[in-house]
C-alpha cells in the first residue's frame, strides 16, 4: 500500500493505487541482419533500412562485386520488412615500395588509402566512407553572405559556403556560412554531424585561412564539369573498392573487442535472423565462419540462415556435404537448392528469399506457424538449380535439410521446416523451426519485459506481480493460437513462489521463474486412411 497522507480535515480523500500490471510487449520476430560488401556506406556500423530504396540510397544498391545486394532484393521481394546492413571493407594489402639496397619490392609500412581525398585550396577533405564512389565527389566554395560574420566576431573573409556534389548519384549537400575558426560554425564539426559525403580527415589541424571562392564555369560547361568552378578528386588520388572479403574480416581475434565484423551487431539491441551472403571466389561462406556465426546467434537468441555450398549440384552431394557444413546448431537452418533467375546462368543463394518468406509468414500467421507450404511461393526467380522429387526430398528432410521445390500452380515453394538439429537421429527437442523460433520469441520478450523486477523486494508481493504479468502475456499468445490445448491450464504454466525461490535464493538476491508451454508442431506428414465401403450384403 502507498504511504497515506495525514488526514487533517473531515471529508473525502481520493488516492490512485497502482494495479501492479506491467504490460509485456512482444518483440519483433523478423528483423534480419545482412553482413557483407557494398559499393558504399558506413563500415562496421549497423544501419537499419526499411525498403530496398533505402539500401540503394545508403549503400549503392546491387553491385557486381557482392552478393549482398541481390540477396537483400530477394528479401524484400518475398515480404521482408526491416533489415540491418553491416558493411564490411577489406582495404587489401599495402602497396609495395622499392628499396634502394635491393631490387626486390618490400611491403609499405602504411596501409593503403581507402577514402578519396578532396583538397580544396587550404581545406583538406576526404570521402566519408571507403570505396571508389568517393572518386566522383566534387566541391565548390562560395563567399558567405555579408554581415553574417559579425555574429561570430569574425570578418567576412573568414566565412564561406561549401557545396559537395556526388556526380555518380546526383546527391548534393550545402553548408552555408561555415568557418575554420573555433567558436563559429566550424567546418569539421558541421561535416561530422550533417554530411553523408565528406569529412575532415582524422587528426587534421585546420588552417587559419579559409579556402578561396571558385569562379564561374566556362561557357558550355556546368559547375561540376569545370575545374575552375569546382574541385574534384585528382586522378592520382583515386582509391579502389578494396579486396574481396575473407573470414578474418568477419571473426578475426580483435574484432569482438572492437565490435566490428560479425560482432558489429553488438551495437544493436535486437535482430532475429542473420544472413551472410557468399563472399569467397567460389561463391561460398567458410565453414569456420558458419560455426562462429551459429554460436553468436545462440547467444543473441537469433536464427542463422545457412546457404547450400555451390558444390551441391545434386541430392547425393547434399547428403554427403551436410556433415562438413560447419554447424548442427539448433539456431541454424539450411535450405537447398539454390535459385535461378531468368536471363542469368548464375545460381543465387536462397537465404534472402527465405528470410523474406519468414517475415511474411510471421506477419500473416504468427511466429508459431512454420514458414513452409503452398502459401510460401518464392517470388523473383524462374526455377530452382536442382529440381527435387518426393523421394529425393524424403532422403534430405530426415537429415535436417529444408528443401525448396516446384509445385503445380504454386511454383517454387519452401517445403521444409526443420533446424539443423532436425536430423531424426538426433531426436532433438528443437527439431522444428517454428518451435525454436517461438521459444526465442518468448525468451526475448520476457527478457525485455521483466527488467523492472531487478532490485524489487524479493517476496510474495513481487512473485504475485510476476505471475500476473507473465501470465497475461502467455494468455494472449494462447488466445492467438500459439499453443496446444483447449484451456490455458493445458497450454502453459507460470510458477514463481516458495517452490521455485528458496530462502537461500532470496539471500543471494535471486528470484526464479519457471515457465512451461505446449508448442504447436507442424503437420509434417499428413496421413489419409481411406476405406471403401461395400454395399450391404443381402441376408
Amino acid at each position: 500500500m502507498p504511504v497515506v497522507p495525514p488526514h487533517t480535515y473531515p471529508g473525502v480523500y481520493i488516492q490512485e493505487l497502482p494495479s501492479g500490471v506491467r504490460t509485456i510487449a512482444g518483440v519483433s520476430t523478423s528483423v534480419t541482419a545482412f553482413l557483407g560488401r557494398t559499393a558504399r556506406g558506413p563500415v562496421n556500423e549497423p544501419t537499419t533500412v526499411n525498403t530496398f530504396a533505402d539500401f540503394e540510397r545508403t549503400f549503392g544498391g546491387i553491385w557486381s562485386q557482392s552478393a549482398l545486394g541481390s540477396t537483400l532484393r530477394d528479401f524484400y521481394l518475398n515480404g521482408g520488412s526491416q533489415a540491418i546492413i553491416v558493411r564490411l571493407f577489406n582495404p587489401g594489402t599495402p602497396p609495395a615500395t622499392s628499396s634502394s639496397s635491393t631490387s626486390a619490392a618490400t611491403p609499405s609500412s602504411s596501409a593503403p588509402k581507402v577514402r578519396a581525398p578532396l583538397n580544396i585550396d587550404t581545406l583538406p577533405l576526404e570521402a566519408r566512407d571507403p570505396g571508389s564512389w568517393g572518386n566522383y565527389l566534387r566541391a565548390r566554395v562560395d563567399s558567405a553572405a555579408p554581415g553574417v560574420a559579425e555574429n561570430y566576431g569574425l570578418v567576412d573573409s573568414d566565412l564561406f559556403t561549401l557545396t559537395i556534389f556526388d556526380k555518380k548519384t546526383g546527391t548534393m549537400e550545402l553548408f552555408r556560412n561555415v568557418s575554420l575558426k573555433p567558436g563559429s560554425q566550424q567546418i569539421d564539426k558541421i561535416l561530422a554531424i550533417q554530411s553523408r559525403l565528406v569529412r575532415v580527415p582524422d587528426g587534421t589541424t585546420l588552417p587559419d585561412t579559409a579556402p578561396k571562392p571558385h569562379g564561374s564555369p566556362a561557357r558550355g560547361k556546368s559547375i561540376w564539369d569545370d575545374d575552375t568552378a569546382s574541385t574534384g578528386v585528382s586522378s592520382s588520388n583515386f582509391v579502389s573498392d578494396g579486396a574481396s572479403l575473407t573470414e578474418n574480416d568477419f571473426i578475426a581475434d580483435n574484432l569482438q573487442a572492437n565490435k566490428q565484423g560479425l560482432y558489429a551487431l553488438e551495437r544493436i539491441a535486437l535482430f532475429n535472423l542473420l544472413c551472410i551472403p557468399p563472399y569467397t571466389a567460389s561463391n561460398d561462406v567458410d565453414a569456420d565462419l558458419i560455426a562462429e556465426a551459429a554460436v553468436y546467434c545462440e547467444k543473441r537468441r537469433a536464427m542463422l540462415l545457412v546457404d547450400p555450398p555451390s558444390t551441391w549440384a545434386s541430392k547425393e552431394q547434399a547428403k554427403a556435404g551436410i556433415a562438413s557444413l560447419g554447424t548442427t546448431s539448433k539456431n541454424a537452418i539450411l535450405y537447398f537448392p539454390r535459385l535461378q533467375r531468368a536471363n542469368s546462368l548464375d545460381n543465387f543463394v536462397p537465404s534472402g528469399a527465405v528470410a523474406g518468406i519468414i517475415a511474411r509468414t510471421d506477419a500473416q500467421r504468427g511466429v508459431w506457424k512454420s514458414p513452409a507450404g503452398l502459401d510460401t511461393a518464392i517470388a523473383g526467380i524462374s526455377q530452382l538449380s536442382v529440381p527435387l522429387t518426393d523421394d529425393e526430398i524424403g532422403e534430405l528432410n530426415p537429415l535436417g535439410i529444408n528443401c525448396l521445390r516446384t509445385m503445380p500452380a504454386a511454383g517454387p515453394v519452401v517445403w521444409g521446416a526443420r533446424t539443423l538439429q532436425g536430423d531424426d537421429r538426433l531426436a532433438s527437442e528443437w527439431k522444428y523451426l517454428s518451435v525454436r523460433r517461438l521459444t526465442l520469441y518468448i525468451e526475448e520478450s520476457l527478457y525485455e519485459g521483466t527488467k523492472w523486477v531487478v532490485f524489487e523486494p524479493n517476496d510474495e508481493p513481487l512473485w504475485a506481480q510476476i505471475r500476473l504479468n507473465i501470465g497475461s502475456f502467455m494468455r494472449d499468445l494462447f488466445r492467438q493460437g500459439a499453443f496446444q490445448g483447449q484451456t490455458p491450464q493445458e497450454a502453459y504454466f507460470v510458477q514463481c513462489d516458495r517452490t521455485t525461490t528458496t530462502q537461500s535464493d532470496i539471500d543471494q538476491g535471486i528470484v526464479n521463474i519457471l515457465i512451461g508451454f505446449a508448442p504447436l508442431k507442424p503437420a509434417e506428414f499428413v496421413i489419409l486412411n481411406i476405406q471403401q465401403i461395400s454395399g450391404q450384403l443381402a441376408v
